[in-house]
């Protein structure tokens, strides 16, 4: 295992780095559960070059990561509000909250979600919301560790399918 790693915000030039992590995490997280046509589309559109890495350009994005030895092991992504459901001005979504496979359980997420709670809190959020693949069970675990409820579902697509995955929403005031 590398030393600890260390956690600062994305810049643009991560965007190529940072959506390799992302890709990898997903496919090794998701791949065996889905098509692998549909699975290919979706690595594209969320990691290709218009996906994750255009994203670092949006000031609205906000996105913290975790490195060791120049090498990026996780990260997770803060945005405003875009999922389907009532919700308050001002909340924001948690979204691709990815840790590498030999990172998990290392502390590493935790500290990632501190970040999230802690710069939610800043800007005066009133609640976050997320959502979860629904057999996700050490995700949807650490959500609830951290005081999220499900509150609803909403669609997530997946390549050509569309499917409904749990949301799940923090209050912070």
């Amino acid at each position: 295992m590398s030393p600890s790693p260390s956690y600062r915000d994305a810049v643009p030039a991560d965007g190529p780095a940072l959506a390799a992590t992302g890709r990898r995490v997903f496919a090794d997280t998701f791949g065996a559960a889905f098509d692998p046509a549909d699975m290919a589309l979706h690595l594209d559109r969320k990691f290709g070059p218009a996906g994750l890495p255009a994203e670092l350009g949006d000031p609205a994005i906000r996105i913290r990561l975790a490195e060791a030895e120049g090498c990026i092991l996780a990260y997770v992504k803060l945005a405003p509000m875009a999922l389907p459901l009532e919700h308050p001005a001002g909340a924001l979504e948690i979204k691709q909250f990815y840790v590498l496979a030999p990172w998990q359980g290392m502390g590493v997420a935790a500290e990632l979600m501190h970040w999230v709670l802690a710069t939610a809190r800043t800007e005066g959020a009133p609640a976050l919301f997320l959502s979860v693949w629904e057999h996700g069970a050490r995700a949807i675990a650490f959500y609830r560790r951290h005081g999220f409820v499900t509150v609803g579902k909403a669609p997530f697509l997946l390549g050509t399918r569309t499917y409904s995955d749990p949301v799940m929403r923090l209050n912070l005031i």
